[in-house]
């Protein structure tokens, strides 16, 4: 099963992946590819697995990605290989991508991965104050990007099954603990039925 955790950034993403995998049994975090620079606090193949801009359009070429995206002049991507070698081993995988990773990804997956998607809203005000308080502080520059994209992403919330206001750490963690074990159990059931047929 894949899960999907979208959201403008700021939105803590990846504050919510990290609290499910040390609560939850069998889930993994699946690092996206990314040629931005390494920053204080990055692990190389923890937070993402750096790369250059080059070797990235490499992989492009060789198609080894299952969607791509270019982020703040980026290059952020989600290997097949990756993927595919954890959903095969049977873990639940937590991924954040953005929106319209979350579609390609959705079109590409849907049909024999179970891929639950959960969209973490934030208000506007809210978030510039989250970006400029973060430890990596962003530039005054990256944070009007940041915000730039808030519309757009917000427009896009109906591609969502969930779609959670994320303004209580603990109480959001809980709730997306409660629909993975119960998109868990579902799955089970429909596997369950498909067998009886």
């Amino acid at each position: 099963m894949l899960v999907i955790l979208s959201g403008v950034a700021g939105a803590g993403k990846d504050t919510i992946k990290k609290e499910l995998i040390k609560r939850m049994e069998n889930v993994e975090s699946l690092p996206s590819y990314t040629s931005r620079p390494i920053r204080e606090g990055d692990v190389e193949g923890g937070t993402y697995h750096f790369i250059s801009k080059e070797e990235f359009e490499k992989m492009i070429e060789k198609e080894e990605f299952y969607e791509y995206d270019i982020h703040h002049n980026q290059y952020y991507g989600t290997s097949r290989k990756l993927l595919n070698d954890k959903i095969k081993s049977g873990k639940i995988i937590v991924k954040d991508i953005d929106v319209n990773g979350t579609e390609h990804l959705k079109e590409l997956l849907g049909n024999d991965t179970k891929v639950v998607t959960i969209f973490l809203r934030v208000p506007k005000e809210e978030l510039k104050h989250r970006l400029e308080n973060r430890i990596d502080k962003p530039s005054p520059q990256e944070i009007i990007l940041r915000l730039n994209r808030f519309d757009y992403e917000e427009s896009r919330i109906n591609l969502y099954d969930y779609v959670l206001k994320n303004n209580d750490l603990e109480k959001t963690v809980q709730i997306i603990m409660t629909i993975i074990e119960n998109e868990m159990r579902l799955e089970q059931e429909q596997k369950t039925e498909c067998n009886k047929i």
